[in-house]
Protein backbone atom coordinates (compact mmCIF):
# COMPACT_ATOMS: atom_id res chain seq x y z
CA UNK A 1 0.00 0.00 0.00
CA UNK A 2 1.04 3.63 -0.91
CA UNK A 3 2.13 5.78 2.11
CA UNK A 4 2.24 9.60 1.35
CA UNK A 5 4.02 11.67 4.15
CA UNK A 6 2.60 14.96 3.89
CA UNK A 7 3.11 19.03 4.81
CA UNK A 8 6.49 17.99 6.53
CA UNK A 9 9.92 19.83 6.23
CA UNK A 10 12.68 17.02 4.48
CA UNK A 11 15.94 17.28 6.06
CA UNK A 12 18.86 15.39 4.33
CA UNK A 13 22.51 15.42 5.12
CA UNK A 14 23.27 18.43 2.76
CA UNK A 15 19.59 20.80 3.14
CA UNK A 16 16.26 21.25 4.21
CA UNK A 17 13.08 21.47 2.15
CA UNK A 18 9.54 21.34 2.23
CA UNK A 19 8.03 18.72 0.38
CA UNK A 20 5.88 15.96 0.46
CA UNK A 21 7.00 11.97 0.12
CA UNK A 22 5.27 9.27 -1.35
CA UNK A 23 6.11 6.07 -0.94
CA UNK A 24 4.88 2.70 -2.69
CA UNK A 25 5.92 -1.14 -2.03
CA UNK A 26 9.52 -0.74 -0.76
CA UNK A 27 10.87 2.57 -2.44
CA UNK A 28 10.34 6.58 -2.12
CA UNK A 29 8.59 7.26 -5.72
CA UNK A 30 8.00 10.91 -5.47
CA UNK A 31 9.61 13.68 -3.57
CA UNK A 32 7.65 17.18 -3.98
CA UNK A 33 5.07 19.86 -2.74
CA UNK A 34 1.72 19.20 -3.09
CA UNK A 35 1.81 15.57 -4.22
CA UNK A 36 -1.64 14.01 -4.96
CA UNK A 37 -2.04 11.08 -2.57
CA UNK A 38 -3.11 7.54 -5.10
CA UNK A 39 -6.13 6.32 -4.61
CA UNK A 40 -6.42 3.92 -0.77
CA UNK A 41 -3.01 5.60 -0.05
CA UNK A 42 -2.47 5.78 4.05
CA UNK A 43 -1.85 9.63 4.72
CA UNK A 44 0.98 10.67 7.73
CA UNK A 45 0.77 14.38 8.46
CA UNK A 46 3.89 15.30 9.32
CA UNK A 47 2.90 19.16 9.15
CA UNK A 48 5.11 21.28 11.78
CA UNK A 49 7.64 18.20 11.45
CA UNK A 50 10.64 16.93 10.16
CA UNK A 51 11.00 14.25 7.77
CA UNK A 52 14.45 12.38 7.67
CA UNK A 53 16.22 9.42 6.52
CA UNK A 54 15.69 6.37 9.38
CA UNK A 55 18.51 6.21 11.54
CA UNK A 56 21.31 3.14 11.23
CA UNK A 57 22.84 2.10 13.92
CA UNK A 58 26.29 0.97 12.66
CA UNK A 59 27.12 -1.13 16.27
CA UNK A 60 24.66 -3.72 18.05
CA UNK A 61 24.69 -7.23 19.75
CA UNK A 62 21.04 -8.95 19.62
CA UNK A 63 20.91 -12.46 21.09
CA UNK A 64 24.99 -12.54 21.65
CA UNK A 65 26.12 -15.36 23.39
CA UNK A 66 28.96 -13.43 25.31
CA UNK A 67 30.95 -14.19 29.03
CA UNK A 68 28.63 -17.11 30.16
CA UNK A 69 25.27 -16.00 29.10
CA UNK A 70 23.02 -14.23 26.19
CA UNK A 71 22.40 -11.00 25.62
CA UNK A 72 18.44 -10.81 26.47
CA UNK A 73 17.79 -8.71 23.57
CA UNK A 74 16.97 -11.14 20.38
CA UNK A 75 16.42 -9.31 16.65
CA UNK A 76 12.69 -9.43 16.30
CA UNK A 77 12.77 -7.35 20.07
CA UNK A 78 15.82 -5.44 19.45
CA UNK A 79 14.92 -3.97 15.93
CA UNK A 80 11.85 -2.97 16.89
CA UNK A 81 12.75 -0.99 20.11
CA UNK A 82 14.86 0.58 17.27
CA UNK A 83 12.04 1.41 15.47
CA UNK A 84 10.45 3.09 17.98
CA UNK A 85 13.23 5.09 18.53
CA UNK A 86 13.64 6.50 14.78
CA UNK A 87 16.18 3.32 13.94
CA UNK A 88 15.24 1.87 10.97
CA UNK A 89 18.53 -0.63 10.43
CA UNK A 90 21.31 -2.00 12.47
CA UNK A 91 24.16 -3.59 11.44
CA UNK A 92 24.82 -5.99 14.02
CA UNK A 93 27.81 -8.55 14.40
CA UNK A 94 28.88 -12.46 13.67
CA UNK A 95 31.48 -13.34 16.46
CA UNK A 96 33.22 -16.87 15.72
CA UNK A 97 34.84 -18.48 18.60
CA UNK A 98 38.46 -19.66 18.36
CA UNK A 99 38.73 -21.95 15.65
CA UNK A 100 35.35 -22.02 14.98
CA UNK A 101 34.75 -21.63 10.77
CA UNK A 102 33.39 -18.00 10.00
CA UNK A 103 30.98 -18.99 7.58
CA UNK A 104 29.66 -21.93 9.72
CA UNK A 105 28.91 -18.62 12.24
CA UNK A 106 27.60 -16.45 9.65
CA UNK A 107 24.89 -18.54 8.71
CA UNK A 108 24.20 -19.51 12.24
CA UNK A 109 23.57 -15.41 13.05
CA UNK A 110 21.23 -14.90 9.73
CA UNK A 111 19.03 -17.60 11.50
CA UNK A 112 18.39 -15.96 14.24
CA UNK A 113 18.17 -13.11 12.76
CA UNK A 114 15.14 -14.08 10.83
CA UNK A 115 12.78 -12.99 13.21
CA UNK A 116 14.09 -8.95 12.57
CA UNK A 117 11.05 -6.29 11.99
CA UNK A 118 13.01 -3.76 10.37
CA UNK A 119 16.51 -4.19 8.09
CA UNK A 120 19.83 -5.67 8.92
CA UNK A 121 23.37 -6.21 8.15
CA UNK A 122 26.63 -8.07 9.60
CA UNK A 123 30.15 -7.28 10.50
CA UNK A 124 31.86 -10.79 10.81
CA UNK A 125 34.50 -10.81 13.59
CA UNK A 126 37.97 -12.43 12.83
CA UNK A 127 39.10 -14.08 16.02
CA UNK A 128 41.44 -16.16 14.82
CA UNK A 129 43.56 -16.92 11.57
CA UNK A 130 44.77 -19.82 8.98
CA UNK A 131 43.98 -20.32 5.13
CA UNK A 132 40.08 -21.44 5.43
CA UNK A 133 39.37 -17.67 7.19
CA UNK A 134 41.54 -16.23 4.44
CA UNK A 135 39.23 -18.34 1.96
CA UNK A 136 35.94 -17.54 3.68
CA UNK A 137 36.48 -13.88 4.06
CA UNK A 138 36.88 -14.11 0.36
CA UNK A 139 33.42 -15.88 0.17
CA UNK A 140 31.64 -13.65 2.35
CA UNK A 141 32.53 -10.67 0.80
CA UNK A 142 31.78 -11.88 -2.93
CA UNK A 143 28.59 -14.18 -2.03
CA UNK A 144 26.81 -12.63 0.87
CA UNK A 145 27.44 -8.99 0.50
CA UNK A 146 29.74 -8.40 3.68
CA UNK A 147 32.04 -5.16 3.16
CA UNK A 148 33.63 -5.26 7.20
CA UNK A 149 35.04 -7.40 9.00
CA UNK A 150 35.78 -6.63 12.90
CA UNK A 151 38.92 -7.35 14.92
CA UNK A 152 38.85 -7.50 19.39
CA UNK A 153 42.25 -6.22 20.42
CA UNK A 154 40.79 -6.52 24.27
CA UNK A 155 39.32 -10.06 25.74
CA UNK A 156 42.18 -11.87 26.08
CA UNK A 157 42.26 -16.01 26.37
CA UNK A 158 38.68 -15.17 24.29
CA UNK A 159 38.01 -13.52 21.38
CA UNK A 160 41.25 -11.30 21.33
CA UNK A 161 43.62 -10.87 18.14
CA UNK A 162 47.09 -10.73 18.07
CA UNK A 163 49.36 -8.55 15.68
CA UNK A 164 49.79 -11.78 13.53
CA UNK A 165 46.18 -12.07 13.74
CA UNK A 166 45.50 -8.53 12.42
CA UNK A 167 48.27 -8.30 9.77
CA UNK A 168 46.76 -11.57 8.03
CA UNK A 169 43.21 -9.91 8.40
CA UNK A 170 43.98 -6.15 7.43
CA UNK A 171 45.86 -7.54 4.08
CA UNK A 172 42.99 -9.95 3.31
CA UNK A 173 40.35 -7.61 3.92
CA UNK A 174 42.50 -4.82 1.35
CA UNK A 175 42.62 -7.19 -1.14
CA UNK A 176 39.06 -7.52 -1.02
CA UNK A 177 37.95 -3.79 -0.83
CA UNK A 178 36.59 -4.00 2.78
CA UNK A 179 36.77 -2.07 5.99
CA UNK A 180 38.79 -3.78 8.48
CA UNK A 181 36.95 -2.53 12.42
CA UNK A 182 38.70 -2.48 15.31
CA UNK A 183 37.73 -2.56 19.18
CA UNK A 184 40.55 -0.70 19.85
CA UNK A 185 41.53 -1.63 24.00
CA UNK A 186 45.41 -3.34 24.49
CA UNK A 187 44.23 -6.99 26.08
CA UNK A 188 47.68 -7.65 27.13
CA UNK A 189 47.47 -4.22 29.56
CA UNK A 190 43.63 -4.61 29.90
CA UNK A 191 44.00 -8.50 31.79
CA UNK A 192 47.16 -7.21 33.56
CA UNK A 193 45.05 -4.23 35.48
CA UNK A 194 41.95 -5.99 36.13
CA UNK A 195 44.62 -8.61 38.46
CA UNK A 196 46.26 -5.66 39.92
CA UNK A 197 42.52 -4.24 40.85
CA UNK A 198 41.34 -7.32 41.77
CA UNK A 199 44.19 -7.95 44.18
CA UNK A 200 43.89 -4.76 45.49
CA UNK A 201 40.61 -5.01 46.86
CA UNK A 202 38.65 -3.25 44.23
CA UNK A 203 36.25 -6.19 43.18
CA UNK A 204 33.22 -4.24 42.56
CA UNK A 205 32.12 -2.41 39.73
CA UNK A 206 34.25 1.15 40.14
CA UNK A 207 37.59 -1.44 39.58
CA UNK A 208 36.07 -1.72 35.54
CA UNK A 209 37.51 1.74 34.80
CA UNK A 210 40.88 1.69 36.60
CA UNK A 211 41.45 -1.56 34.35
CA UNK A 212 41.06 -0.33 31.18
CA UNK A 213 42.42 3.84 31.50
CA UNK A 214 41.98 6.08 28.53
CA UNK A 215 46.00 4.97 27.38
CA UNK A 216 44.89 1.50 26.98
CA UNK A 217 42.41 2.57 24.17
CA UNK A 218 45.03 5.28 23.15
CA UNK A 219 47.43 2.70 22.32
CA UNK A 220 45.92 -0.03 20.53
CA UNK A 221 43.76 2.86 18.21
CA UNK A 222 47.50 3.85 17.75
CA UNK A 223 48.31 0.57 16.70
CA UNK A 224 45.96 -0.60 14.27
CA UNK A 225 45.54 2.76 12.53
CA UNK A 226 49.61 2.41 11.93
CA UNK A 227 48.93 -1.26 10.85
CA UNK A 228 46.30 -0.39 8.64
CA UNK A 229 48.85 2.33 7.05
CA UNK A 230 51.42 0.30 6.37
CA UNK A 231 49.17 -2.53 4.73
CA UNK A 232 46.70 0.43 2.60
CA UNK A 233 44.35 -1.11 4.14
CA UNK A 234 41.13 1.72 5.46
CA UNK A 235 39.99 1.06 9.00
CA UNK A 236 37.11 2.13 11.34
CA UNK A 237 37.24 2.34 14.87
CA UNK A 238 34.41 1.36 16.88
CA UNK A 239 33.16 3.11 20.14
CA UNK A 240 36.15 5.59 20.09
CA UNK A 241 35.83 7.21 23.79
CA UNK A 242 38.68 9.15 25.00
CA UNK A 243 40.83 11.74 23.94
CA UNK A 244 43.94 9.50 23.60
CA UNK A 245 42.31 7.25 20.49
CA UNK A 246 40.87 10.90 19.11
CA UNK A 247 44.13 12.10 19.14
CA UNK A 248 45.42 8.80 17.00
CA UNK A 249 41.84 9.69 15.08
CA UNK A 250 43.48 13.12 13.94
CA UNK A 251 46.68 12.32 13.50
CA UNK A 252 46.20 9.68 10.53
CA UNK A 253 42.87 11.85 8.90
CA UNK A 254 45.81 15.20 9.11
CA UNK A 255 47.89 12.34 7.32
CA UNK A 256 45.56 11.60 4.78
CA UNK A 257 44.96 8.24 6.06
CA UNK A 258 41.76 6.40 5.49
CA UNK A 259 40.59 6.52 8.71
CA UNK A 260 37.05 6.04 10.31
CA UNK A 261 35.99 6.39 13.81
CA UNK A 262 31.98 6.05 15.81
CA UNK A 263 31.16 7.51 18.84
CA UNK A 264 28.52 6.03 21.36
CA UNK A 265 25.72 8.24 22.11
CA UNK A 266 26.65 6.77 25.82
CA UNK A 267 29.89 7.91 26.21
CA UNK A 268 28.88 11.71 24.80
CA UNK A 269 26.13 11.44 27.34
CA UNK A 270 27.33 9.28 30.67
CA UNK A 271 30.70 9.98 33.01
CA UNK A 272 32.58 7.22 35.32
CA UNK A 273 30.92 8.16 38.27
CA UNK A 274 28.58 5.97 37.68
CA UNK A 275 30.95 3.03 38.81
CA UNK A 276 31.10 4.68 42.16
CA UNK A 277 26.97 4.67 42.41
CA UNK A 278 26.68 3.13 45.68
CA UNK A 279 24.22 0.68 44.34
CA UNK A 280 25.91 -1.85 43.35
CA UNK A 281 23.29 -2.76 40.57
CA UNK A 282 23.46 0.65 38.98
CA UNK A 283 27.13 0.85 38.65
CA UNK A 284 27.28 -2.67 37.17
CA UNK A 285 24.62 -1.85 34.55
CA UNK A 286 27.15 0.40 33.00
CA UNK A 287 29.75 -2.49 32.43
CA UNK A 288 30.65 -1.89 29.20
CA UNK A 289 33.67 -1.79 27.26
CA UNK A 290 35.70 0.82 26.87
CA UNK A 291 34.12 2.01 29.46
CA UNK A 292 32.70 5.34 30.42
CA UNK A 293 35.28 8.96 30.72
CA UNK A 294 35.61 12.05 32.79
CA UNK A 295 34.19 14.92 31.87
CA UNK A 296 36.72 16.00 30.18
CA UNK A 297 36.63 13.05 27.20
CA UNK A 298 33.11 13.92 26.47
CA UNK A 299 33.83 17.51 25.66
CA UNK A 300 36.74 16.02 23.69
CA UNK A 301 34.15 13.83 21.87
CA UNK A 302 31.72 16.39 21.51
CA UNK A 303 33.71 18.01 19.71
CA UNK A 304 35.76 15.37 17.26
CA UNK A 305 31.62 14.93 16.17
CA UNK A 306 31.25 18.64 14.99
CA UNK A 307 34.45 18.49 13.49
CA UNK A 308 33.84 15.29 11.25
CA UNK A 309 37.18 13.41 12.84
CA UNK A 310 34.14 10.90 14.48
CA UNK A 311 31.69 10.11 11.65
CA UNK A 312 28.90 7.80 13.17
CA UNK A 313 26.97 7.29 16.58
CA UNK A 314 26.10 4.68 17.76
CA UNK A 315 25.06 2.10 20.68
CA UNK A 316 26.92 -1.06 20.85
CA UNK A 317 23.73 -2.34 22.11
CA UNK A 318 24.34 -5.24 24.40
CA UNK A 319 21.61 -5.91 27.07
CA UNK A 320 21.76 -8.01 30.08
CA UNK A 321 19.20 -8.20 32.75
CA UNK A 322 19.96 -7.57 36.77
CA UNK A 323 20.15 -11.31 37.45
CA UNK A 324 23.45 -11.74 34.60
CA UNK A 325 25.05 -8.86 35.72
CA UNK A 326 24.91 -10.84 39.13
CA UNK A 327 27.13 -13.32 37.70
CA UNK A 328 30.11 -10.44 38.68
CA UNK A 329 28.74 -9.90 42.20
CA UNK A 330 31.81 -10.72 43.62
CA UNK A 331 34.58 -9.85 40.83
CA UNK A 332 34.02 -6.67 38.18
CA UNK A 333 36.03 -9.04 35.90
CA UNK A 334 32.64 -11.25 35.81
CA UNK A 335 29.83 -8.85 34.75
CA UNK A 336 29.02 -9.22 30.96
CA UNK A 337 29.96 -6.03 29.66
CA UNK A 338 27.17 -3.99 27.70
CA UNK A 339 24.45 -1.48 28.19
CA UNK A 340 20.89 -0.86 25.99
CA UNK A 341 20.19 2.67 24.11
CA UNK A 342 19.37 1.36 20.64
CA UNK A 343 15.97 2.62 21.50
CA UNK A 344 16.97 6.07 22.68
CA UNK A 345 19.74 7.05 20.54
CA UNK A 346 17.99 9.23 18.35
CA UNK A 347 16.09 11.16 20.63
CA UNK A 348 19.33 11.20 23.26
CA UNK A 349 21.44 13.03 20.43
CA UNK A 350 19.00 15.48 19.08
CA UNK A 351 17.98 16.91 22.75
CA UNK A 352 22.09 16.94 23.52
CA UNK A 353 23.17 17.79 20.19
CA UNK A 354 21.09 19.72 18.14
CA UNK A 355 18.60 21.59 20.75
CA UNK A 356 22.31 22.95 22.55
CA UNK A 357 23.18 23.78 19.07
CA UNK A 358 26.22 21.41 18.70
CA UNK A 359 24.79 19.96 15.90
CA UNK A 360 22.48 21.28 12.93
CA UNK A 361 19.70 18.77 11.75
CA UNK A 362 21.52 17.93 9.03
CA UNK A 363 24.57 17.38 10.87
CA UNK A 364 22.12 15.08 13.16
CA UNK A 365 21.29 12.95 9.42
CA UNK A 366 24.51 12.78 8.44
CA UNK A 367 25.97 11.40 12.07
CA UNK A 368 22.68 9.36 12.88
CA UNK A 369 22.54 7.39 9.11
CA UNK A 370 24.01 9.11 5.85
CA UNK A 371 27.67 8.88 7.20
CA UNK A 372 26.98 5.35 7.64
CA UNK A 373 25.26 4.14 5.13
CA UNK A 374 28.03 5.82 2.58
CA UNK A 375 31.24 4.53 5.14
CA UNK A 376 29.61 1.27 4.67
CA UNK A 377 28.23 1.33 0.86
CA UNK A 378 24.51 1.30 1.19
CA UNK A 379 24.04 4.69 0.15
CA UNK A 380 21.63 6.27 -1.45
CA UNK A 381 19.51 2.87 -1.33
CA UNK A 382 19.83 4.16 2.76
CA UNK A 383 20.73 7.08 4.64
CA UNK A 384 19.41 9.37 1.66
CA UNK A 385 15.46 10.65 0.96
CA UNK A 386 16.12 10.47 -3.28
CA UNK A 387 13.60 8.19 -5.71
CA UNK A 388 14.30 4.82 -5.78
CA UNK A 389 15.73 4.82 -2.19
CA UNK A 390 14.05 2.69 0.32
CA UNK A 391 11.70 4.09 2.16
CA UNK A 392 13.08 4.21 5.67
CA UNK A 393 11.90 7.27 7.17
CA UNK A 394 10.84 9.07 9.96
CA UNK A 395 8.40 11.43 11.20
CA UNK A 396 10.78 13.76 14.20
CA UNK A 397 8.94 16.25 16.45
CA UNK A 398 11.63 18.52 17.30
CA UNK A 399 9.32 20.08 20.06
CA UNK A 400 7.82 17.30 21.84
CA UNK A 401 9.43 15.99 24.51
CA UNK A 402 9.73 12.62 26.26
CA UNK A 403 10.97 10.72 29.84
CA UNK A 404 13.06 7.71 29.30
CA UNK A 405 12.36 5.10 31.47
CA UNK A 406 12.64 1.29 31.90
CA UNK A 407 8.64 1.67 32.41
CA UNK A 408 7.93 2.62 28.72
CA UNK A 409 11.18 1.50 26.65
CA UNK A 410 10.50 -1.15 24.53
CA UNK A 411 14.06 -2.86 24.92
CA UNK A 412 14.40 -6.33 26.65
CA UNK A 413 15.69 -5.32 29.48
CA UNK A 414 15.11 -4.28 33.32
CA UNK A 415 17.06 -0.95 33.29
CA UNK A 416 17.44 2.21 31.04
CA UNK A 417 20.99 3.68 31.52
CA UNK A 418 19.11 7.39 30.73
CA UNK A 419 16.87 6.65 33.17
CA UNK A 420 14.79 9.29 34.04
CA UNK A 421 16.18 11.67 31.87
CA UNK A 422 13.71 13.86 29.98
CA UNK A 423 14.87 14.89 26.18
CA UNK A 424 13.15 16.82 23.58
CA UNK A 425 13.01 15.66 20.31
CA UNK A 426 10.64 12.76 19.49
CA UNK A 427 10.19 10.22 16.59
CA UNK A 428 6.70 10.53 15.73
CA UNK A 429 6.25 8.05 12.88
CA UNK A 430 8.54 5.27 11.64
CA UNK A 431 8.48 3.71 8.13
CA UNK A 432 10.44 0.29 7.50
CA UNK A 433 10.71 0.07 3.63
CA UNK A 434 7.12 1.76 3.18
CA UNK A 435 5.45 0.13 6.19
CA UNK A 436 4.35 2.13 9.46
CA UNK A 437 6.05 0.06 12.28
CA UNK A 438 5.69 2.80 14.86
CA UNK A 439 3.22 5.93 14.76
CA UNK A 440 1.82 7.61 17.71
CA UNK A 441 3.22 5.65 20.71
CA UNK A 442 1.74 2.64 18.62
CA UNK A 443 4.39 -0.14 17.93
CA UNK A 444 3.49 -1.99 14.52
CA UNK A 445 6.25 -4.06 13.75
CA UNK A 446 5.87 -7.90 12.46
CA UNK A 447 8.69 -10.77 13.40
CA UNK A 448 10.64 -11.33 9.97
CA UNK A 449 9.71 -8.69 8.11
CA UNK A 450 12.86 -7.03 8.45
CA UNK A 451 15.38 -7.62 5.30
CA UNK A 452 19.14 -8.73 5.34
CA UNK A 453 21.21 -5.63 3.01
CA UNK A 454 24.24 -6.52 1.09
CA UNK A 455 26.87 -4.10 1.11
CA UNK A 456 29.19 -4.66 -1.60
CA UNK A 457 33.12 -4.02 -1.75
CA UNK A 458 35.13 -1.35 -3.06
CA UNK A 459 37.61 -2.88 -5.18
CA UNK A 460 38.45 0.21 -6.93
CA UNK A 461 38.43 2.41 -4.64
CA UNK A 462 40.69 0.59 -2.34
CA UNK A 463 42.92 -0.39 -5.63
CA UNK A 464 42.78 3.67 -5.93
CA UNK A 465 44.45 4.27 -2.44
CA UNK A 466 47.16 1.65 -2.98
CA UNK A 467 48.13 3.44 -5.92
CA UNK A 468 48.37 6.55 -4.33
CA UNK A 469 49.93 5.16 -1.35
CA UNK A 470 52.61 3.50 -3.89
CA UNK A 471 53.34 6.72 -5.85
CA UNK A 472 56.68 7.01 -4.05
CA UNK A 473 58.89 4.21 -5.02
CA UNK A 474 62.15 4.24 -2.68
CA UNK A 475 65.11 4.29 -4.57
CA UNK A 476 67.46 1.69 -4.03
CA UNK A 477 70.69 2.25 -2.05
CA UNK A 478 73.91 1.78 -4.29
CA UNK A 479 76.21 -0.32 -1.55
CA UNK A 480 78.92 -1.76 -3.89
CA UNK A 481 81.21 0.71 -3.03
CA UNK A 482 81.72 1.76 -6.84
CA UNK A 483 82.28 5.54 -8.22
Amino acid sequence: MAVLVRGGTVVTADREFRADVLCDGDVIVAIGENLDAPAGAEIVDATGRYVMPGGIDPHTHMELPFMGTVASEDFFSGTSAAAAGGTTMIIDFVIPAPQENILDAYKKWRGWAEKAACDYSFHVAITWWDDTVRDDMGTLSTEYGVNSFKHFMAYKNAIMCDDEVLVNSFSRARELGALATVHAENGELVYRLQQEMFDKGLTGPEGHPLSRPPEVEGEAANRAIRIAEVLGTPVYLVHTSCIDALEAVERAKLEGQRVFAEVLAQHLIIDDSVYRDPDWRTAAHHVMSPPFRSPEHQAALWRGLQSGLLNTTATDHCCFCTPQKEAGKDDFRSIPNGTGGVEDRMSVLWHHGVTTGRLTPSEFVKVTSTNCAQIFNIYPQKGAIEVGSDADLIVWDPNESRTISVDTHHQNIDYNIYEGMTVTGVCKTTLSRGRIVWHDGELRTERGTGRYIDRPCFPKYWDAQMLKNQQAEPTPVDRSGSK
